[in-house]
């Protein structure tokens, strides 16, 4: 079924762009992750890349031509597709009837909306740049603000890291494409906001934006009722009692603990989450980090003052819980566990899981992997030779490396496998592109730099996007078999448990053994159960026999 890529807003302040240069014409076969087109922005000329594979069947926009956000850029489709109902009028597109329904919906907004909120919003004092939430994935639909590092009165040069963004993928940096000074904050450290809300606003220091931040509009939507609520908060606030009182305070005081004689502290969003939970004080911690930034490890090294310590050993212990007492914490679900909710929720209810076990003889394969890792730089791990058997037995097994769809069944000839990695604030599934092409020394390197990108929140959207099959190791936890829930639109995941040593039999003899549980949990409508149990023999013969991975 074709697809109808329009123009995306690569900027915070994009409203059109310019194709610079095409880099596929009509006929090309486009694969998921190859680059489009150069699409010149406001800011820059970036490269764009497909999210979709099949035939480039139509393009909408010439070279050096312009056009608005969200207009028609290119179609995608099988070859010799039937496109005309997509183009010019009558069009059967989903995303085309989508993007009408919401130009229609944008339009009784704006001819309803009240006239002065209109030219608030569209008239700004000059100098003035309104800066909304940034699509920092493909995927992402809204963003948790982690840290500012910058404050309202602080100057901001072009290129400066204005605050630390949560998404649906990983905590990225977001840079001011402006120079000014900060001359408002729309949402605080842990609110969250659709992508294209009020972020920040930068201009002349001294402007009076309070009526700018308060008609700004995004994306059609006028958030006058949300300021609002805030006035009413604000007003409410005057009659707080004393009790609320105290707790401002100590808000305030916990504010003040995160500031220096020096100016900010700078801190990773994982070690200021670390030190609250284990009330540390970021004044008391030195950072080892860049600028004296305060990361993890600084957090988990840390070892309070004697002073600290002494009065901590005078006060009376009162650590002890009252028999019957009841407690409950709530804990703000992060954009990354929602993604993970919403994702594994769909996969889970959408596709007919069923499940196959196979017990592997690991004694060949340890022996191999001592070998392997006496030779000078080099370190392979149990993982990454099931990673490279899962990647050869694939391509004896095609039908396990695919897609499903209503209409197709998509099987894929490239072989990107994705690796289940487990991060503070859930899971994360960094991809080995082209697996069956790389030795295991390679993917082992492989996997380590992805892991250790993503543990300290530095990978890139593309470097987890694309897998055509997924395997998911909790053996380092002494787990010997589980089940895992498939990583769509993957047709199958691998759950990889524990090597156990224990009695098995040899040539009609018990002897000791060690062994290893595999699950390979299924999409019953591309993976039938006489197919998944095939893969799994021949992914055990690799296993078994190392050798076989070496050629």
């Amino acid at each position: 079924m074709a697809e109808v890529i329009n123009m995306p807003r690569l900027s915070d302040t994009m409203e059109e762009g310019t194709v610079a240069t095409w880099l596929k014409k009509v006929g090309d076969k486009v694969e998921e992750g190859d680059i489009l087109a150069e699409i010149e922005t406001d800011k820059a000329t970036m490269e764009f890349e497909s999210f979709h594979e099949g035939t480039l069947l139509h393009i909408g926009v010439q070279e050096g031509e312009t056009t608005k956000v969200d207009e028609l850029l290119a179609i995608i489709g099988d070859e010799g597709e039937d496109i005309s109902g997509l183009l010019g009028g009558g069009s059967s597109s989903k995303e085309e009837t989508k993007s009408e329904e919401k130009a229609e919906d944008k339009k009784e907004e704006e001819t309803t909306e009240d006239d002065s909120t209109e030219s608030s919003s569209e008239e700004l004092p000059d100098g003035v740049t309104v800066v909304t939430m940034p699509r920092l994935s493909d995927t992402m639909e809204e963003g948790t603000v982690a840290t500012w590092l910058k404050k309202v009165g602080d100057e901001v040069e072009e290129g400066d890291i204005l605050a630390e963004i949560e998404t649906d993928k990983a905590t990225m940096e977001f840079e001011s494409f402006q120079s000014g000074t900060l001359l408002h904050i729309g949402l605080e450290e842990g609110q969250s906001a659709k992508v294209d809300a009020l972020l920040a606003i930068i201009g002349p220091e001294g402007t009076d934006v309070s009526g700018v931040a308060k008609n700004f509009t995004a994306g059609g939507g006028s958030t006058a009722k949300k300021e609002e609520k805030k006035e009413t908060k604000s007003e409410s606030k005057k009659e707080t009692p004393k009790a609320e009182t105290k707790k401002t305070e100590e808000k305030n005081e916990k504010v003040k603990s995160s500031s220096s004689d020096y100016g900010r502290i700078f801190v990773s969003p994982l070690a200021k989450k670390m030190a609250e939970e284990k009330g540390i004080k970021l004044s008391d911690v030195n950072g080892s980090g860049e600028n004296r930034r305060i990361v993890k490890r600084d957090i988990e090294n840390y070892k309070p003052s004697a002073k600290a310590e002494t009065s901590s050993a005078a006060a009376p212990v009162t650590n002890f819980a009252i028999a019957g007492e009841e407690s409950t914490e709530e804990v703000k679900n992060s954009s990354m566990r929602k993604a993970i909710a919403k994702s594994l929720g769909n996969s889970k209810f959408s596709a007919p899981h069923f499940y196959l076990n196979i017990e592997v003889d690991m004694d060949n394969a340890m022996a191999s992997r001592k070998t392997i890792n006496e030779l000078p730089d080099t370190k392979v791990s149990f993982n990454d030779m099931v990673v490279k058997a899962c990647a050869m037995a694939l391509v004896k097994h095609p039908q396990v490396n695919t897609t499903w769809s209503d209409d197709v069944t998509k099987y894929h000839k490239h072989i990107h496998v994705g690796v289940a990695v487990a991060v503070d604030e859930g899971l994360v599934v960094p991809v080995i592109k082209h697996t069956n092409a790389l030795s295991l020394t390679q993917i082992g390197g492989a996997v380590r730099d992805l892991a250790g990108k993503a543990r300290n929140k530095k990978i890139k959207p593309d470097e987890m996007t694309g897998s055509t099959f997924t395997v998911s190791n909790l053996g380092m936890f002494g787990i010997e078999s589980f089940t895992s829930i498939i990583n769509q639109p993957n047709s199958a995941i691998l759950s990889v448990g524990a090597i156990v040593q224990k009695p098995v039999v040899k040539d009609g003899q018990i002897v000791v053994g060690n062994t290893m549980m595999l699950t390979l949990a299924c999409d019953h409508r591309t993976v039938d159960g006489a197919v998944g149990a095939q893969f799994l023999q021949t992914l055990k013969s690799y296993i078994e026999n190392p050798v076989t991975m070496l050629a």
